[in-house]
């Protein structure tokens, strides 16, 4: 009895290190995951989350607190539907080897938005001022009227 008992606690073990040890394939912090993962902590509400991904500097932290202050005002139905909703990869644009231009939309609401995801220091992050600025931008040539913020 002790030694099947001990048997399963090895197996078991083992199982949990396989499934934990090598989970960087799916975790890679690459420009489209990292503007992924910004626009769903946004979804769900989690700022704090999205910060973290986040070219720091006092234009972005403003229009993050901005965003932040517009998401608590909204009423639950609509939070609700913007945590359900799943995110529409329009187009991946690579400007350069450290800037991506990522243009999106969700399910909710459907309307296509832009992010400038910019390499610094070997990490990928979101430049949240490209969603507000883009139609300024001279990078990217083209964007679609439908892109652009009105």
């Amino acid at each position: 009895m002790i030694r099947t008992f001990i048997s399963l606690y090895i197996l078991s073990a083992l199982v949990l290190a396989s499934c934990s040890g090598n989970n960087k394939s799916t975790d890679a912090d690459d420009d489209v995951n990292v503007a992924s993962k910004f626009i769903r902590a946004a979804l769900d509400g989690k700022y704090n989350e999205a910060k973290k991904l986040m070219l720091t500097d006092s234009t972005n932290s403003n229009f993050l607190e901005v965003a932040e202050r517009n998401y608590q005002r909204l009423d639950l139905d609509t939070k609700a539907g913007y945590r359900l909703a799943s995110i529409n990869i329009i187009k991946v644009q690579p400007v350069n080897d450290s800037t991506t231009i990522f243009i999106y939309s969700n399910s909710y609401k459907n309307n296509h938005d832009s992010l400038k995801i910019v390499k610094k220091n070997n990490s990928w992050l979101v430049d949240l001022k490209y969603l507000y600025q883009h139609d300024m931008d001279t990078l990217i040539k083209n964007i679609p009227q439908s892109d652009r913020l009105k």
